[in-house]
């Protein structure tokens, strides 16, 4: 399993093909779907009593691109509740990518320790500091494009550092935002890629940018990966429940 966000353009494309395959399937699933307006309506209500995501609390704090990138990357692989305090230490450190560049590998990866492959993560996060220096001058990019050209950065940390860094439209898709939208039966995909596609073509653009934080958050308190906790749910009622074998 890779330990850097590495979904770039090839998945992407297959996802792109892969939804657009079955427009019959698409009709008939239209048709079950829950009202999403509802759904987000509801959640944001709601959302007050759960834990902020750790990306979430680095962007409120900082309002900065540069710690929200770097505090992706962290988070690949890694609970929150390791990802908060390893980003705290680090950029206590360091927290441009001139000032990054001046500590060693291991400096980084005795700060950040224990998230997954942290060693990995200490020489992904020098590289990105010198790719930015080097090519963007020192900013971080603001488009899609540009920051898949970073290493070890894929679709999920380009989309959520446009989002939350830089608060413009775009969809992150990860495994909670995957399985949240298949569960409720909003869109019926098998990969993170097929439910981005998905999601761009029929989630309203108002919702684009908080879509992801939302839902995280909601996958980290309510609706679980095993056994979700349908019986405290705020959307039970719009929920189609899709793969959900038992709960509490």
């Amino acid at each position: 399993m890779s330990n850097v966000d590495t979904a770039g353009r090839g998945g992407y494309r297959r996802g792109v093909r892969a939804a657009r395959s079955r427009p019959d399937d698409a009709r008939r699933a239209a048709r079950d779907e829950p009202a999403i307006a509802d759904v987000i309506r509801r959640l944001r209500r709601t959302r007050g009593a759960w834990n902020p995501t750790a990306l979430a609390v680095v962007a409120d704090e900082s309002g900065d691109p540069f710690r929200v990138l770097i505090a992706c990357i962290l988070s690949l692989r890694t609970q929150d509740t390791t990802t908060g305090p390893a980003a705290a230490r680090l950029f206590a450190l360091a927290d441009t990518p001139e000032a990054m560049l001046r500590l060693t590998p291991r400096q980084i990866a005795r700060a950040i320790y224990p998230v997954g492959f942290y060693r990995t993560k200490a020489r992904v996060i020098l590289g990105i500091c010198r790719d930015l220096l080097a090519r963007f001058g020192g900013r971080v990019p603001d488009d899609i494009d540009a920051l898949l050209t970073l290493g070890g950065v894929g679709r999920k940390t380009a989309n959520l550092v446009v989002t939350v860094g830089y608060g413009k439209p775009g969809i992150c898709v990860d495994t909670h935002v995957h399985r949240i939208s298949n569960r409720l039966g909003y869109v019926r995909t098998r990969t993170p890629e097929q439910t981005e596609m998905a999601l761009r073509g029929k989630l309203p653009r108002r919702y684009w940018i908080g879509y992801n934080d939302l839902l995280v958050s909601f996958g980290q308190n309510i609706c679980t990966p095993l056994s979700p906790r349908c019986s405290t749910c705020p959307v039970r009622t719009l929920c189609r429940r899709v793969g959900v074998t038992s709960s509490r």
